[in-house]
């Protein structure tokens, strides 16, 4: 094996995407079926496999071809890759966002390892209803506020919010999430508004895909509310992590992620230690107060850092958060060239560790993304109440 035969081979062992044979499946008959799919997007002559013995029988390693990850993703950097895809930042058409979010997972620079061919195509799709999801979403802003459509949710802090009798939960999650549907908009804070959008972008796949499992969710939420951490250990699994962090500028369409507040101070006043957003293709991160603006890497990290600017102590002792001033010290930012990198040097930095508050930026390691719930492979375990 030559160099480039080396360096190729060890590119599609350590990242991109790897499928699994089943036991009725040779790797030509999935090789096959997968260059199939791929050609429904116009991608089958943009990757490259190795088939591959493991533990758990043959698999087929796919990776983006060298030359190609290199033009598209450049060190990792997936923030420009619509672009170079041909295609608009916030395109609405559904082949396009899926070709967004596979090529970034085929130049994964970790592996993502699905059982099938179809639990891949299911979080691809999963994927992009999440994403489409997140661009139709609008709250009012209130950080510390809790409400929804009060035909379709009820609440009690034993149970949180549940559907009323008779609801279905993809209704009444767009009823809370999507203003179009009431012509209201809801409060209630953004790390609950990505629970509600991947939520949503689960159900859509189980309607379409899996209504056994639909039909289970719905029963689970007429019940108790999935919230915070069981919900991120129901329905997410996190990739990346403090030892190995993911490059600055890797996101997948439909990742869930956190930037913190790098600001001792102001991070004390509630709903501003950090910022929940998803990312939406195209550069662009979720800004559910502000749905017309979404964030870049650049304003969201300019706009936190603010934050300490806005932070002041009200009549009452408590901390609060004056946005008035965060927008007009931003603004003040954006329209110096040299504040705004000065700034932006210090924030685009990997975050500290929990509790420390030093030099580290606002940008997490790791990102959140769907379990598989396809029928032939579902790793979604729901609980019981």
């Amino acid at each position: 094996m030559n160099c480039l035969a080396s360096s190729m081979a060890l590119d599609l062992l350590e990242g991109g995407v790897q499928l699994s044979c089943q036991p009725h499946e040779d790797a030509s008959s999935l090789q096959h079926r997968l260059w199939t799919w791929l050609s429904e997007r116009q991608l089958q002559d943009c990757v490259h496999t190795l088939t591959q013995d493991t533990p758990q029988g043959l698999a087929l390693n796919c990776s983006l071809r060298p030359a190609l990850k290199a033009l598209w993703m450049p060190l990792s950097d997936t923030l420009d890759l619509h672009r170079q895809l041909g295609h608009a930042a916030m395109s609405p058409d559904p082949i396009a966002l899926e070709r967004e979010i596979l090529v970034a997972l085929l130049g994964s620079p970790m592996p993502f390892r699905f059982a099938s061919l179809e639990a891949l195509a299911s979080h691809v799709r999963v994927r992009r209803n999440m994403t489409l999801a997140a661009r139709q979403t609008a709250l009012a802003f209130k950080t510390e506020a809790a409400e929804r459509p009060e035909d379709l949710w009820q609440y009690d802090e034993d149970h949180g919010f549940t559907l009323q009798p008779g609801c279905g939960l993809i209704d009444a999650l767009i009823a809370a999430t999507q203003p179009e549907a009431t012509g209201k908009l809801y409060d209630f804070s953004c790390y609950r508004a990505t629970e509600y959008v991947i939520l949503l972008g689960i159900a859509q796949e189980l309607q379409a895909h899996h209504p056994a499992l639909l039909a289970h969710l719905q029963r689970v939420n007429q019940t108790h509310a999935i919230r915070s951490g069981q919900f991120h250990d129901v329905f997410l699994i996190e990739y990346g992590s403090m030892d190995k962090p993911l490059p600055a500028r890797y996101y997948i369409p439909g990742d869930r992620l956190w930037f913190r507040n790098p600001d001792a101070h102001s991070s004390d006043v509630m709903g501003y230690e950090g910022s929940w957003v998803i990312y939406m293709g195209g550069g662009l991160f979720s800004n559910f107060w502000k749905r017309d603006q979404p964030y870049t890497l650049e304003s969201k990290a300019i706009e936190i850092y603010h934050w300490r600017d806005g932070v002041h102590t009200d009549a009452q002792g408590q901390l609060q958060m004056d946005e008035n001033v965060v927008d007009q010290r931003v603004a003040q930012t954006l329209s110096d060239p040299q504040a705004r990198q000065k700034v932006l040097d210090r924030m685009l930095r990997m975050r500290d560790a929990q509790g420390v508050y030093a030099e580290g930026g606002c940008l997490d390691t790791t990102r959140e993304c769907p379990r598989c719930v396809s029928p032939e492979h579902c790793e979604l375990v729901l609980p019981e109440f």
